[in-house]
């Protein structure tokens, strides 16, 4: 089986690209309906924390989507001669996905909970790092200055790797608005007599992010099409 796997590289890594795109665009699809429940006021609070619960389950598959489609992209790139960068790189390019990786579901694990939030921001810290570098590779490569070939038919890898680089921003932001729902949950059973305050929050955070919500797909299936079709 490995040896196919390894004779069917490209085809492999497309196989494992299309997965990862599934289950990102259909979790945050299954995020988003869950949380009008979770938002709820007219719905008890411990249904409300249900919601919540199977939120995080839905989004921790799209959160492992996400950040599985950067080192299959990297990897795909190379083998299309759109990304020069192989060899040692790549190999390197794998181990330092491992513990993002595992990052990401550690924090879910320990999810509400002081430790789950502290995993989270450091998770959200490394995308901090991880946007900004995708983002300008993208531009700088447009221009012709590189890392990225960006030729005849190659600027589509380019495009996609800056719009990447944005629906990871408005994933960052989702991910701020889900911490604070943990927060916000904790603050309705310790504060009763702020109830009015926090559920306005909640609202307030739930009315911008579906917002979000529609402009984030539609990236997602820009991205989807460029790679699909790789137009430019």
């Amino acid at each position: 089986m490995m040896e196919f796997l390894l004779a069917h590289e490209l085809g492999t890594l497309r196989w494992l690209h299309i997965i990862a795109m599934v289950y990102w665009l259909g979790g945050e699809w299954g995020v988003f309906q869950t949380s009008f429940n979770v938002v709820n006021p007219q719905v008890s609070l411990d249904e409300r924390k249900r919601h919540l619960e199977t939120a995080y389950r839905i989004d921790i598959l799209a959160r492992t989507g996400i950040i599985l489609l950067l080192p299959l992209g990297l990897h795909m790139g190379y083998l299309w001669g759109v990304q020069p960068y192989g060899g040692i790189w790549l190999t390197a390019m794998w181990i330092a996905f491992i513990p993002w990786f595992l990052l990401c579901w550690s924090a879910f694990y320990f999810r509400e909970t002081d430790r789950g939030i502290k995993l989270t921001k450091m998770d959200e810290k490394i995308r901090w790092v991880v946007i900004p570098l995708l983002m300008i590779s993208a531009v700088s490569s447009l221009l012709g200055y590189g890392p990225f070939n960006a030729g005849t038919m190659q600027k589509w890898y380019s495009i996609k790797i800056f719009l990447y680089g944005g629906t990871l921003i408005i994933g960052l932001h989702l991910r701020y608005v889900m911490r604070e729902w943990t927060v916000m949950f904790r603050r309705l059973v310790t504060e009763p007599e702020n109830k009015a305050e926090i559920e306005a929050v909640l609202d307030r955070s739930i009315r911008i992010t579906r917002r979000e919500a529609y402009f984030y797909w539609i990236i997602i299936m820009s991205i989807a099409f460029l790679c699909a079709t790789k137009p430019l």
